[in-house]
């Protein structure tokens, strides 16, 4: 099975160290300490690896919604994991693997605007994905833009729970999707 590989690992060290520089460079003369909010499970790897490249004060917390069901968006979001840090009056940075739909973080936003009043919300994504969009959502902080419209997987991008290990993001193949429906299968 060969995947076609959109980026490598080393390609997202860059992208991901060029999206920490934005973010020092935003915080170079820090006055307040922002939140930053990693949406479960997709994000942890880009987070993971972009805060340690965050050369300034912060504090983090995570929020989990679900929307997709193999490779499409249901468009229905479940929360199923609330923030436990108060946001109240303070700068806050979701941080999200991709925005494709913009469903997931047109809601988020809104629910933490509605139930945490923050001073501000600033959208950090590492893919935007822009061929998907039903809501008019802009991130403010975008590692890649992507065009084309296809399924990917690896680091965090997942196919119903699976390939979120990989350290590359990659398009699986149709008897890897095959493949992977029938382990998903044998474990019910």
């Amino acid at each position: 099975m060969t995947n076609e590989v959109i980026f490598s690992k080393e390609q997202l060290d860059e992208i991901i160290s060029d999206v920490a520089d934005k973010l020092n460079a935003r915080f170079e003369n820090q006055t307040s300490i922002p939140v930053f909010i990693s949406v479960l499970k997709g994000a942890e790897p880009f987070f993971n690896d972009l805060i340690k490249k965050c050369h300034f004060e912060m504090k983090i917390d995570f929020i989990q919604v679900s929307s997709y069901s193999g490779t499409s968006s249901t468009g229905v979001i479940h929360l199923k994991k609330d923030i436990t840090e108060d946001i109240k009056g303070k700068d806050v940075y979701i941080v999200e693997d991709i925005i494709d739909t913009g469903l997931t973080l047109n809601y988020l936003k809104q629910y933490i605007q509605l139930h945490y009043q923050p001073r501000s919300i600033t959208i950090v994504c590492l893919v935007d994905k822009k061929p998907l969009r039903k809501v008019d959502l802009t991130a403010d902080i975008v590692g890649v833009t992507l065009t084309q419209n296809e399924f990917l997987v690896g680091y965090g991008f997942d196919y119903n729970e699976i390939g979120r290990n990989y350290d590359f993001i990659f398009v699986p193949t149709k008897k890897q999707l095959e493949t992977w429906d029938k382990l998903l299968n044998n474990d019910k």
